[in-house]
């Protein structure tokens, strides 16, 4: 992964009918479709790193749900996003096809709102469809100040971007519903089952969109301005076990990798944060991810309720991960048998989740020994490309050359900490030329480079005269203000070195 681009590791179920159990007794029991075809239902979180809370054998959070799902269904220990940040992820999602073809470059440019996702092909075959919460692949829902940044990345200054990260402890011990918007879309999928689902005589697709376990903006001014914030109350807080809550390893500052240091510092972590720091900010962060399992287990129970549960296919994933504090930083940054577009990027799951052990050899075959993931937004100053095989990790940045990629062998090095490229040219080569098979990442790096530059004249234009004061007063404000024309000079010079063709 590299640590310019934001823990991918996150856990994909697919719980599988055969396995569960019997409806409730004194269920309803409604005459059963024709169609054998199953039902559907997707609930997509967001950043929820199945590392940090549910890995085999980890105590630190109690996850009913998650773990009624693994139990019951099968999970996916190694699964990466193909782009650690909201509209990108769901932009590879709805479409299935890689991220450099969807051109979904930042939080601001996912698909067209026409275009046809893998909802549209389901309907189209007879599926009854519905969605309910967080979507975010045409575009996601972000300020100014985060267009700026991601348009600047590569001007030749350093700013800080984001508030300290922090936590935040609601006065209601006791409170259940902490995030009310995502609750209030569970609720409505829920009652969308009750009153119409089950009157459905076609099996249907529930898509549910979560924003937990994400951080939650602060307004708060000061030092920690737009600073990302760790919220929950401790009812969540005591499904906490503190004592196994781990504090991360860091490099020194000056051994990171010149990306790494970029993203560490526009996110504000570059300055000493104690152990109970850290600690509380993971213990809030599984606080978090312990209510978004509770929203999953209402849709688990009420599917149970229902007897749909026997027919559905039961999908929960995230969009990507969170660090956390790792690496110095937080963010991240096919299955009804229906005939497949030509197009996609992605393999079907399915072969592998049903056991897998009988054919092992021939499941093996159906997906390729390697996961890309690619990075393009703000927070990181050059575009990311991830190849994992089963033992390496390999990051290339920009066109390949301008700065030194990263190798680590996760055999020995899980936590990623120790960049191996130069004591292994043979290796780093090969993987860089497998990526370059995949897709010719200095051609992309140039396009988004270009897309920026592009994006950041148009809006420069629209302002007119007031460019110098609203660019002086966005998230990076507190540094900018003490020396506004040396910034304003970064930006000057880059944009005359870089026309716009």
């Amino acid at each position: 992964m590299g640590t310019a681009v934001p823990m991918l590791l996150l856990w994909v179920f697919v719980l599988a009918a055969s396995a569960l159990a019997a409806p409730a007794p004194g269920a309803d029991r409604p005459s059963r479709r024709a169609s054998q075809a199953p039902n559907v239902v997707l609930v997509v979180s967001d950043s929820f790193d199945g590392r940090l809370t549910f890995h085999p054998g980890s105590q630190v959070v109690k996850l009913p749900f998650i773990n009624f799902m693994k139990t019951h269904g099968t999970s996916f220990l190694n699964a990466y996003t193909n782009s650690p940040i909201c509209c990108p992820s769901r932009a590879a999602i709805w479409s299935g096809l890689f991220t450099h073809l969807t051109e979904s470059w930042n939080n601001f440019k996912g698909l067209d709102p026409n275009y046809t996702t893998w909802m549209d092909v389901m309907e189209e075959h007879g599926y009854q469809t519905q969605k309910f919460g967080k979507l975010d692949y045409t575009s996601g829902h972000h300020s100014i100040s985060n267009r700026v940044e991601a348009w600047t990345r590569d001007v030749a200054f350093l700013l800080r971007q984001e508030g300290r990260p922090m936590v935040n402890l609601i006065p209601n011990k006791a409170k259940e519903r902490v995030m009310e918007a995502d609750w209030r879309n569970t609720d409505r999928a829920i009652n969308w089952l009750r009153k119409e689902a089950i009157n459905y005589t076609k099996p249907f697709v529930l898509y549910l969109g979560l924003n937990l376990p994400h951080p939650y903006p602060s307004p708060s001014s000061g030092e920690n301005f737009g600073s990302s914030t760790f919220h929950t109350s401790l009812y969540w807080l005591k499904k906490v076990s503190h004592d196994a809550i781990k504090i991360p390893k860091w490099l020194p500052l000056s051994e990171m990798h010149p990306v790494d240091y970029y993203s560490s510092y526009t996110k504000n972590c570059t300055g000493k944060f104690t152990d109970k720091e850290i600690k509380n900010i993971r213990a809030f962060y599984y606080a978090m991810c312990a209510e978004t399992d509770a929203m999953l287990g209402e849709i688990i129970l009420a599917l149970h309720q229902l007897d749909l549960l026997q027919k559905t296919i039961v999908i929960y994933t995230s969009d990507h991960g969170e660090l956390a504090m790792e690496h110095r930083q937080f963010y991240k940054m096919n299955i009804a048998g229906i005939p497949l577009p030509q197009n996609l990027s992605g393999y079907s799951l399915l072969p592998l989740s049903s056991e897998p052990s009988k054919n092992k050899h021939k499941v093996e075959n159906l997906h390729p020994p390697w996961i890309l993931s690619e990075f393009h937004g703000c927070n990181v100053n050059a575009s990311t490309y991830m190849l994992r095989t089963k033992q390496w990790k390999y990051i290339a940045y920009s066109d390949g050359a301008s700065v030194l990629p990263q190798l680590f062998d996760l055999s020995l090095d899980p936590d990623e900490l120790k960049n191996i490229a130069a004591e292994f040219p043979e290796i780093t080569y090969s993987l860089d030329q497998k990526l370059r098979s995949i897709v010719n990442y200095p051609k992309i790096s140039a396009s988004v480079h270009q897309y920026n530059k592009e994006q950041f004249i148009m809006w420069k234009q629209s302002i007119g005269q007031n460019y110098s004061n609203i660019i002086a007063n966005l998230r990076w404000h507190q540094e900018w203000q003490k020396k506004p024309r040396k910034y304003e000079s970064a930006i000057d010079q880059w944009l005359k070195t870089h026309v716009a063709s």
